[in-house]
C-alpha cells in the first residue's frame, strides 16, 4: 500500500513552477475582474466574494498537484563522484588576524 504513495511523482521543474505560478495569477486576476463586475452589476458585495473564491479554488486544483505538464523540463543532474580514499578535499585554514582598534 505504501509502494503506491511511492510511486506518485511530487515534484515540479522550474519551468513548470513558474508556469503554474502564470495560470494562478492569471485565473485570480480573471475571477475578481469578473466577479467585480458582476457584483457591481447585482450590487451585491458577497458575490464578487463567492466568485473569487471560486477562481481561488479552480486555481488550486490546476496548480497545487504536481501535473505531468509541469514536469515536462527535469534538471539533469551531474553523475555522482566518488571520492578517493587517499586525498582529503579539506580546504587549508587561513590565518586571520584579528584587527585591534586603539
Amino acid at each position: 500500500m505504501l509502494a503506491i504513495f511511492n510511486s506518485i511523482p511530487t515534484y515540479m521543474d522550474y519551468k513548470g513552477q513558474k508556469l503554474a505560478e502564470q495560470i494562478f495569477q492569471g485565473i485570480i486576476l480573471i475571477s475578481a475582474v469578473i466577479g467585480f463586475i458582476y457584483g457591481l452589476v447585482i450590487e451585491q458585495f458577497g458575490w464578487t466574494v463567492y466568485i473569487v473564491l471560486a477562481g481561488f479554488a479552480v486555481s488550486c486544483v490546476l496548480t497545487l498537484p504536481p501535473w505531468p505538464m509541469y514536469r515536462k523540463s527535469p534538471l539533469s543532474w551531474q553523475p555522482v563522484v566518488p571520492e578517493s580514499s587517499g586525498e582529503t578535499n579539506q580546504k587549508p585554514q587561513e590565518s586571520l588576524k584579528k584587527k585591534r582598534h586603539k
